[in-house]
């Protein structure tokens, strides 16, 4: 005969440090949330053992492709831990994903979410999950179920990290990309709102472990706390840059995340053309500025870690500018002409930065 746990001799899961009870307060807990992120397609609720999505929602399409993109947010969690802020890293997270999938035309239907802990807190998951759906929100694709694992033993008890993969769809017809720049496009900046989800490590190592800031040190420059900068939520583009394909001559995006925005924008380019970028057309935040001062760190070694201000761009026919700069500023997102594509037999392929930002 099996023992059965009791409260004073509690079951072999639970003495391991797993709680079966604390994963089911949190779901009870982010049930809510998941509702608000769900599309007319999505079957059925979370509990179960896979999301369901009605497919019959391709046969609008002539040719349809799926489109897919996993990604995690990084050494950023860390800075959610420390501040005890864990509703803002589901901004994070669905950015990096949802925006990656956007850049082809893809419209993101469905995502799922994946939360490894040390110890389930039920209203930390819950406040995780509730960033994701609202955020799901913001990108118009629905959040249809996930996985949260206790790694007792591997993490410590408040660590955690979140992943996360998407599900999109775009017409054939319509696919952006490579083989539709032509010389002459414009490139359109869309303004990030600061650090977004990469160069952590760096932006840590400087700020945190070289200077000795504190996250709650209050910076002048940025109008609040190093801690509150930090945690600045990823800015989402997806529905505006489904708009800006949909409603002007845009031929590629790109997502300005690890690498920075050469190294992006080059991942879009056709071997024989290039891209001149001048910095005298924005101001990067406040941030970068600070990062690159305190860390003495060069100019070539930032804008291959961060984004520098930018954090989507767009390849647009020059008669589509004007129209492409309306349709994001509907979107309340700020944009201007940072470049131009060009024929260059020597250096195609390559996107180079020429110029100086204001005041840098």
């Amino acid at each position: 005969m099996t023992d059965q746990p009791t409260e004073s001799s509690p079951g072999a899961y639970a003495a391991a440090g797993v709680s079966i009870e604390a994963a089911d307060r949190a779901i009870d807990l982010m049930k809510g949330w998941v509702d608000k992120a769900r599309r007319p397609e999505v079957i059925g609720g979370i509990g179960g053992f896979a999301g369901l999505f009605d497919a019959t929602a391709l046969t609008r399409y002539e040719k349809p492709l799926l489109a897919t993109s996993t990604d995690g947010v990084g050494t950023k969690v860390q800075i959610a831990q420390l501040m005890d802020v864990h509703d803002t890293i589901g901004f994070d997270l669905v950015g990096m994903v949802v925006d990656d999938l956007v850049v082809c035309g893809a419209e993101p239907l469905f995502m799922t979410d994946y939360i490894a802990c040390g110890r389930v807190v039920p209203e930390r998951i819950a406040a995780i999950v509730k960033g994701i759906a609202e955020a799901c929100v913001v990108a118009g694709c629905a959040l249809i179920g996930g996985e949260t694992a206790e790694h007792p033993g591997l993490l410590d008890p408040d660590d955690y990290d979140v992943a996360g993969a998407t599900t999109g769809v775009v017409e054939a017809s319509k696919l952006l990309g490579p083989g539709r720049v032509r010389p002459g496009d414009v490139v359109i900046a869309m303004e990030a709102s600061g650090l977004h989800s990469n160069g952590y490590s760096l932006v840590r190592h400087v700020l945190l472990q070289q200077a000795g800031w504190t996250l709650d040190r209050h910076v002048d420059d940025f109008g609040r706390t190093l801690g509150e900068e930090l945690l600045e939520p990823t800015r989402i583009y997806a529905k505006a840059c489904l708009d800006l394909a949909d409603r002007t001559e845009t031929h590629a995006m790109s997502h300005v995340t690890g690498g920075g925005l050469a190294a992006n924008l080059e991942r879009v380019l056709p071997a024989e053309l290039s891209v001149r970028l001048d910095r005298s057309t924005w101001t990067p935040q406040p941030v970068f500025d600070v990062v690159r001062q305190v860390g003495s760190v060069s100019q070539p070694d930032l804008e291959a870690t961060l984004n520098c201000g930018v954090g989507m761009v767009s390849l647009t026919a020059p008669d589509s500018v004007d129209a492409a700069i309306a349709v994001l500023a509907g979107h309340g997102i700020n944009a201007w002409v940072a470049g131009e594509v060009r024929l260059d037999d020597e250096h195609g392929g390559r996107v180079r930065l020429e110029g100086q930002h204001p005041g840098w």
